[in-house]
C-alpha cells in the first residue's frame, strides 16, 4: 500500500469545497494525514486568496486510477476545466508525491514540481512528513523549507474546522 501526498487547494467557497474533499477522501481512502490550513496570495493571476493543505493517504489504486478518483471529486465540486490555468479554483487537487517514485507514471509526473516552487504546497508538506526525503532533491521536506525564500509568497495558518475539530496546529 502507498503513501500518497496530495495537495489540496480552493479560492471559491474555499471553506465549503475544502471540507467536502477531506469528507470524499476519507471515504474513499480511510483516514487522512491532514495539515494545517493556510491561506495564500493568489499565486500567477489577481484573485482571491486560496485556502491549501497537504493530505495524506494510503491506497494500492494506481497512479491513474486514483488521478480519476480525484478529477471526480473535483468535478462533483464544480471544478471548471475549461477555465485558464492561472484562475479561480473551486477545487484542485495534485498529487504530490507517491512512495519514493519518480518519473512519469500514468501521464502524471511525480514527484510534483510545485514541491519545490510554492510555499503553500511544501510547508504543509513539511509539517506533516518533515523527515520524510524527496526523492530526488535528497533533501527533507523540513530542509527544503528551512531553506525556502519566504518572502516569495505569502501564507498564513487559519483556524479550519473540519468534522468538529480545528485541524490547523497552534490555532
Amino acid at each position: 500500500m502507498a503513501l500518497i501526498y496530495l495537495s489540496l487547494g480552493s479560492n471559491v467557497e474555499a471553506q465549503r469545497n475544502i471540507e467536502a474533499a477531506m469528507d470524499a477522501l476519507a471515504d474513499a481512502f480511510g483516514e487522512l494525514i491532514i495539515s494545517s490550513v493556510f491561506e495564500s496570495e493568489a499565486v500567477g493571476f489577481e484573485g482571491d486568496s486560496f485556502y491549501n493543505l497537504v493530505v495524506g493517504i494510503h491506497s494500492t489504486r494506481s497512479v491513474g486510477e486514483l488521478s480519476k478518483v480525484l478529477k471526480a471529486i473535483e468535478d462533483v465540486q464544480g471544478r471548471d476545466r475549461s477555465a485558464p490555468k492561472f484562475g479561480a479554483r473551486s477545487l484542485d487537487i495534485d498529487i504530490l508525491t507517491v512512495d519514493d517514485r519518480i518519473g512519469v507514471i500514468d501521464g502524471v509526473s511525480i514527484p510534483r514540481d510545485e514541491i519545490l516552487k510554492n510555499a503553500f504546497v511544501l510547508q504543509p508538506l513539511a509539517e506533516i512528513a518533515g523527515t520524510a526525503v524527496h526523492p530526488q532533491i535528497g533533501l527533507s521536506y523540513e530542509q527544503l523549507w528551512q531553506e525556502f525564500d519566504k518572502d516569495k509568497q505569502k501564507l498564513w495558518p487559519i483556524e479550519f474546522i473540519w468534522r468538529g475539530e480545528n485541524i490547523t496546529r497552534g490555532e
